[in-house]
């Protein structure tokens, strides 16, 4: 039998189209700005000292592409690569093996080490895109499955903003009444931790959602901008 979790596969799309624009944002544009010069090594800063806007918001990065300017190109190819196949393929039979092999390419060209933590999960519940989800359908009782499943969009919109929070305080540091680096420094690891923790919540809420939408034969179209998932 084949299944299709519509939430699910919508929850994953979102995430890695967001994981995609840290690569091409907060990477990519800034090592082509750094110019066709050699990178001197494996380890690199992705933001340079003319473009950096804090002292911590150097972006490292891995690469074995030792030029900056090509780093840069591939991490943006890569990147843009990621977003498609998020938005229109990740469903498909070898989606999710092909998003985590784009996501490897990725932090091999120099697309940044920190979105890993996002991405393991993601990758790890898009899996489940296919599946029947009977094990979530044993151990989720109805009563929770139902509340869960309402908590949905809430924690769709958290796990967006504290991703977006993330990778705007990775290049500018700015935290509203707060001057201090190395409190601004903690306070991106604890948020990238509880974007982590809600990535996690907002994938289980959309199996629960998308076991109770199976069993009451409901069959609803969610919609981005610019792709339609039915």
């Amino acid at each position: 039998m084949t299944y299709y979790n519509i939430k699910t596969r919508f929850t994953a799309s979102v995430m890695g189209m967001l994981i995609g624009w840290s690569g091409i944002i907060n990477h990519g544009i800034f090592e082509i700005l750094q110019g066709d010069k050699s990178t001197n090594g494996f380890f690199i800063e992705a933001i340079g000292e003319a473009h950096r806007f804090w002292v911590y918001g150097t972006e490292g990065a891995f690469t074995l592409i030792h030029n900056y300017l090509i780093t840069g190109v591939l991490t943006i190819l890569v990147s843009v690569a990621i977003i498609v196949w998020a938005l229109k393929y990740i469903h498909l039979k070898f989606g999710t093996t092909v998003f985590l092999l784009l996501a490897i390419l990725l932090i091999l060209v120099g697309g940044g080490l920190g979105f890993i933590i996002v991405f393991i999960p993601t990758w790890a519940f898009a899996t489940r895109i296919n599946k029947s989800l009977s094990w979530w359908n044993k151990v989720i009782s109805p009563r929770y499955k139902k509340i869960l499943s309402s908590l949905w969009f809430y924690s769709f919109g958290t796990m967006v903003v504290l991703w977006l929070i993330v990778m705007e305080l990775g290049i500018y540091g700015y935290l509203p009444g707060q001057n201090n680096p190395e409190i601004i420094l903690n306070v991106i690891f604890v948020i990238l931790f509880f974007c982590t923790i809600s990535i996690c919540i907002t994938f289980i809420c959309a199996i629960a959602s998308d076991i109770n939408s199976r069993k009451s034969g409901k069959s609803k179209v969610l919609k981005l901008p610019f792709y339609n998932f039915n």
